[in-house]
């Protein structure tokens, strides 16, 4: 029996071009694209062939994805399933991968680029900056859906590493109560930013200790990430690597004699 194959896909964090050249490639070979609705830019439908199924995810459960992706790959169909940004971050694949290896069904992952790689381009940052933070942290606030105890957003706070929040643009005064309970400062800077690389992007600066007022006067509550850490500020030391005292295996430091 010839059966299909599944492709989950990164759509990127919302501009169309931004989704990489190998998944605009799938999208337009695909015979069924199961696409997160509510999260990707469905401008990129339309690089869809003539005749593609589309079906949109958000109206979907579990297993009603599974069955539509049985149904596909059982007529020898390919299949992608297409998620925001890349999808290995908050995308839920794994429950749907152990449903494919359950029932025998082939799938390949293909990266994409994260919404906290577009939040940074439209910010004009740089999260890993000398001297002032060299680890970045992903999480999200616990909500509806609770964390780890250990990952609790007060203790990932006691690092003070950059902290790219995800799923909590609508609960920044919970959000602000626990980075100031793990340690941050109250003036450390902070942006939320809304529908990164989208047309209409939004960016909000400040300081942490006015976090909920930011999301509330720019009228945010969801499709944003919150980016909080020394990063944002002005001091950092330069890097090592583009030092011209400092040796690196491909060139000498001028300040190293050579014998």
């Amino acid at each position: 029996m010839i059966t299909g194959k599944v492709y989950f896909v990164g759509a990127g964090p919302g501009a169309p071009d931004l989704i990489t050249v190998r998944g605009a490639g799938l999208l337009k070979e695909a015979d069924a694209i199961i696409y997160a609705g509510s999260l990707i830019n469905t401008e990129l439908l339309k690089s869809a062939k003539s005749g593609c199924r589309l079906f949109d995810s958000a109206k979907m459960s579990l297993p009603e994805v599974i069955a539509r992706i049985n149904e596909e790959t059982a007529q020898g169909h390919t299949v992608v399933r297409l998620h925001s940004g890349d999808p290995s971050v908050y995308g839920a694949i794994r429950e749907q991968m152990d449903a494919l290896d359950e029932a025998g069904i082939s799938y390949e992952v293909c990266p994409g680029v994260s919404s906290f790689c577009g939040a940074a381009a439209a910010l004009k940052a740089e999260y890993t900056l000398p001297g002032v933070s060299q680890t970045v942290i992903l999480t999200r606030m616990e909500g509806r859906t609770p964390v780890p105890a250990g990952e609790r957003l007060e203790l990932l706070a006691s690092h003070g590493a950059t902290m790219a929040i995800f799923l909590s643009a609508g609960m920044t005064q919970e959000v602000r109560s626990a980075l100031l309970a793990g340690g941050y400062a109250p003036e450390t800077p902070c942006a939320i930013v809304y529908k990164a690389t989208w047309p209409d992007e939004k960016i909000v600066r400040g300081k942490l200790a006015d976090l909920k007022q930011m999301a509330e006067g720019a009228g945010i509550r969801k499709t944003a990430l919150i980016l909080v850490g020394g990063f944002l500020g002005s001091d950092y030391e330069l890097s090592k690597l583009y030092d011209e005292n400092f040796t690196t295996e491909f060139r000498a430091g001028k300040n190293v004699h050579m014998e």
